[in-house]
């Protein structure tokens, strides 16, 4: 099992120190939803319905929703000074009877597992508990949430019962009332109790299992061997085809300049044009094109001769 969590139950001055466990698992099973024209398991996405583009987590801030579409928007700095420390206690605050607790209050049961060295100090609690027919009430800090849960026997190890808090439990008033207060007739009365008594007897959890769930996997088990499955191939990503692309077309670019390069290497240079005879030869450096004319002047430029 993975430990979730080592700390320890401290109750008076004494503290065991021990391990915390899932004592259950869900297995229900996983459906995946895919695609029916392809069988591709669907994606979900963030997507903003008013800018209609997706929405990465760096651009996600909580809000609480007080009014019908009118939200508190609470920063990750304003929650993270609200939140408490981990704690790495249980703080057993009292003992009560497990019969005072009704079921409706327990949500999640995990086990308690002694340290080697506070063997001795939970060996003691948990004899304590099954003397006295007490369970311990108790607070501690799970994942930065504070918890209010309860230290009980089951078999031979202690478990933790986390507990709603009394306002997360619905008041039976709110339930219509019809039909409560219906009469019961004695005679019908002493039949049900009857009843009730043929079909009673010890709890022996192995003798329930869950029959849809078996159906589901016998049928997927008989698909599997009648190779009735559907297969996906995985899909290569876009960048992946576009980085092929660029680096076939930097080649080809490349070997295309490159051979240009070489043709323009292996061509002859042109032979000077012939000198006229008794012209004198170009002077070296000097441009074989033909010198440009001077620029001639304007006529608002020029000046006439003064009259005598």
């Amino acid at each position: 099992m993975h430990t979730m969590w080592k700390g320890s139950l401290s109750f008076g001055l004494v503290n065991v120190p021990v391990r915390m466990y899932a004592a259950t698992e869900s297995k229900d099973v996983k459906f995946r939803y895919l695609h029916k024209a392809c069988h591709t398991p669907i994606e979900y996405q963030r997507r903003c319905p008013r800018c209609d583009r997706p929405v990465a987590w760096d651009e996600v801030v909580r809000g609480v929703e007080y009014r019908p579409n009118e939200f508190v928007v609470l920063e990750e700095e304003e929650l993270e000074a609200l939140r408490q420390p981990r704690s790495h206690t249980i703080d057993i605050v009292g003992f009560v009877r497990l019969a005072e607790v009704d079921p409706v209050y327990f949500d999640k049961t995990y086990y308690l597992a002694p340290d080697p060295a506070g063997a001795k100090a939970y060996r003691l609690l948990q004899a304590a508990l099954e003397q006295t027919g007490r369970i311990a009430v108790a607070r501690t800090v799970l994942r930065s949430a504070e918890t209010l849960c309860c230290v009980r026997v089951f078999g031979r190890v202690l478990v933790v019962e986390t507990l709603f808090w009394p306002d997360e439990v619905r008041p039976v008033e709110q339930l219509p009332a019809a039909g409560l207060d219906a009469p019961v007739a004695d005679a019908e009365l002493r039949m049900a109790v009857t009843l009730i008594e043929q079909l009673s007897g010890p709890f022996q959890p192995e003798q329930y299992a869950d029959e849809r769930r078996q159906r589901i996997q016998e049928l997927v088990e008989t698909k599997i061997q009648r190779a009735d499955v559907a297969q996906v191939r995985p899909q290569v990503a876009d960048n992946i085809i576009d980085l092929m692309k660029a680096l076939e077309e930097s080649i080809r670019r490349t070997a295309k300049a490159s051979a240009s390069e070489r043709k323009s290497a292996a061509a002859p240079e042109p032979a000077p044009e012939p000198v006229p005879a008794g012209a004198a030869p170009p002077l070296a450096g000097a441009s074989s094109e033909p010198a440009a004319a001077p620029p001639r002047r304007s006529r608002a430029t020029r000046t006439r001769p003064r009259s005598s």
